[in-house]
């Protein structure tokens, strides 16, 4: 078997998501017939696959506004890469830790060191991360050239105002959002991007209520989440750049979107 491609941990994240060419496949299963804890790895990633798409379903029938005109593939679900991101964002074997704190009055400082993994809704924004971000064809439902109408739906199914903050100053532009399902009801996802193709999504709920405000950071793997409470709003920055470049932009965000901005 000298002649086969080595297998990766990217070609088994592509076996999951069936983006194999058949001859692919068939030396995938020999590599995991021979290797029992490999196939058991994958095997959980697609039983998770399903569970996120059940977890998923209720947005799949979500109507947009009538106003938005859709493509013949908006109706699609895009369930490529859902594996991928429950692999890197949940079955993670590495480890998690975050800073709690809270920010100083010129909003510059963290404090108050503490480990632990990322849980509610700050897990749950860096899965939705890791699943929408590497999207190319579908990454938003909206686009940023409808933001007003983006707005207006978001603002009506979350029940309150709602709205991206202005990231172009720091060189992020809006791609658009989606509406997602939450733990107890419908949240958004924002979307942005570099010139380069570096991309960061800002998580917003409603499910914060009673929560800590602290101002806190997490990573799972390559994902890495700066996130915080402001009057029963849940907001979470995720994202691929190193930990200093996300506080500088969740910062920014947090400036915006602070009650009285």
């Amino acid at each position: 078997m000298d002649h086969i491609k080595p297998i990766t941990e990217a070609d088994l994240h592509a076996y999951v998501d069936r983006q194999l060419p058949v001859p692919r496949r068939v030396e995938i299963e020999r590599f995991m017939a021979s290797r029992p804890d490999e196939r058991r790895r994958v095997l959980a990633w697609q039983r998770q696959s399903e569970l996120l798409q059940t977890w998923l379903d209720p947005v799949l029938c979500e109507p947009l506004p009538l106003r938005l005109p859709l493509k013949p593939e908006a109706a699609a679900w895009p369930w490529r890469g859902l594996a991928a991101g429950i692999a890197l964002a949940v079955v993670s074997a590495s480890s998690a830790w975050f800073v709690r704190g809270a920010l100083d009055s010129d909003g510059t400082r963290l404090a108050s060191v503490n480990s632990g993994r990322l849980t509610g809704f700050a897990r749950r924004a860096a899965v939705a991360h890791v699943v929408y971000s590497p999207d190319a064809r579908r990454p938003v439902e909206v686009g940023a050239d409808q933001e007003q109408a983006l707005v207006t739906w978001l603002t009506k199914r979350i029940g309150t105002p709602v709205h991206p903050p202005a990231l172009g100053a720091l060189g992020y532009d809006l791609v658009g959002g989606r509406l997602l399902p939450g733990d107890k009801g419908p949240v958004a996802q924002f979307m942005y991007t570099t010139t380069g193709g570096q991309r960061l999504t800002l998580y917003v709920t409603r499910e914060a209520a009673g929560q800590e405000t602290a101002f806190k950071f997490g990573q799972d793997g390559a994902v890495k989440v700066f996130y915080w409470v402001d009057k029963n709003f849940g907001y979470a920055l995720s994202g691929g750049v190193d930990r200093q470049e996300l506080m500088r932009v969740s910062q920014e965000v947090h400036r915006q979107l602070a009650p009285g901005s």
